[in-house]
């Protein structure tokens, strides 16, 4: 894979492909590939749009930042619970559970992946998937070494 070795602009609300990811509670802009680092890392800008999250799981290969922009999110990495806001950030380490849940209707936050492995894939065929069955999804994750560990947070008081 070849770097670039020119600036990559992705403007707001936009993915760098223009080719944005439709999940149920939202969707993905990617806005740094792994085309343009060699692979080092990826950058997404997840926009929620009700509560959800996505169920516990790990990676085995990449660790995984996370950055608030807008809304209120509780965390769960390892055995610890996090409430995180606007301009908050947590860091959660390869081969450590974790899972998210946004608390509000409405949010946003930027993910990094690094490596990048193939998560841009795992994502872009999560979103075709919608409609695959829980085992179906658990091969894709597996496939894309992420492990499944179990269901989304529920939010606190709910």
């Amino acid at each position: 894979m070849e770097q670039h070795s020119d600036a990559v602009f992705v403007a707001k609300d936009h993915d760098r492909f223009d080719d944005a990811i439709s999940y149920p509670h939202g969707r993905f802009d990617l806005k740094v590939s792994a085309k343009d680092t060699n692979g080092a890392l990826c950058i997404y800008e997840l926009h929620h749009t009700k509560i959800a999250g996505p169920g516990f799981h790990l990676h085995h290969e990449q660790d995984e930042w996370f950055f608030v922009i807008e809304g209120d999110f509780v965390f769960q990495v390892g055995e610890k619970t996090y409430k995180v806001g606007p301009g908050a950030s947590l860091f959660a380490p390869r081969k450590v559970p974790h899972a998210f849940v946004n608390t509000t209707n409405t949010g946003k936050l930027i993910i990094l992946l690094q490596p990048a492995g193939t998560i841009e894939q795992l994502f872009r065929a999560g979103g075709a998937k919608q409609n695959a069955t829980v085992d179906e999804r658990h091969a894709l994750n597996r496939a894309h070494g992420l492990e499944s560990i179990g269901p989304p947070l529920m939010v606190p008081g709910r």
